[in-house]
């Protein structure tokens, strides 16, 4: 496509899904104007009444924007899924995150560890909670390092993170970082592989402008580019619309 300068559209995108939007953004014919940020953050400033045509969040969340009223029914199209991983500094060496004990080592060895926002972003949440489950949380809690999103987090691990540092977050995040390496998904029994999904808002005045740049990010001719940044498939009745 070609793009039109006259023609603007507003995103409130989660930060598992930045990379994907800048990839296609010159492929759009309209101007993206976008906010990226942890899920959140985002629901948040839908609410406080930021400027949105297209939202891109969580499944569930979307669901429950779209029950509420905010957003479009019918207009929800599926990214696909992202699991959360681990990653460290480009040249450093992989540690062994394939299992419990190979993480909880992982974890205790490491110089500081980064990871997004335990409150408001999706990674952030069940890494908080893996720390816990591990038992490891006041072993390690002096380096602990959070930020507002995991794209935040992973450059700063990359820009000022001591040597051995590890950072957790969507495997999206990790990719999407110059000078970071994705060592591998968090292991069984930790894993998480959270849905994302993209719809029009219901205050949209360019909802069918909105409705183009969701089938673009979500069509059949950019997954391989969403297989690649990330996003692995999921079955589409895996909606949540209906329930929580």
């Amino acid at each position: 496509m070609s793009r039109d300068s006259d023609k603007k559209i507003s995103l409130l995108c989660a930060g598992a899904a930045q990379g994907l939007v800048e990839a296609l953004s010159e492929q759009f014919d309209a101007r993206l104007q976008c906010r990226f940020g942890a899920v959140g953050a985002m629901r948040e400033a839908m609410f406080a009444g930021e400027p949105c045509d297209v939202m891109v969040v969580t499944t569930k969340m979307i669901g429950d924007l779209q029950r509420a009223g905010y957003l479009l029914l019918g207009s929800e199209s599926e990214l696909g899924e992202v699991a959360t991983g681990i990653g460290v500094r480009s040249g450093e060496p992989l540690p062994d995150v394939s299992t419990e004990a190979g993480l909880k080592s992982a974890l205790l060895a490491a110089s500081e560890i980064y990871f997004p926002d335990p409150q408001r972003a999706t990674a952030g949440i069940h890494f908080a909670s893996v720390l816990t489950r591990l038992g490891i949380t006041s072993d390690v809690s002096c380096r602990l390092r959070t930020f507002p999103n995991g794209a935040t987090a992973m450059s700063e691990l990359v820009a000022r993170s001591l040597p051995g540092a590890i950072g957790c977050t969507q495997i999206t995040e990790i990719r999407r970082t110059a000078g970071m390496e994705c060592v591998a998904p968090l292991p069984d029994g930790y894993e998480l592989r959270t849905g994302y999904c993209a719809a029009v808002s219901a205050q949209s005045p360019r909802s069918k402008l909105a409705a183009a740049f969701v089938r673009l990010l979500t069509g059949p001719e950019t997954s391989a580019l969403r297989r690649k940044l990330g996003f692995e498939n999921s079955p589409a009745a895996a909606m949540g619309i209906a329930s929580d």
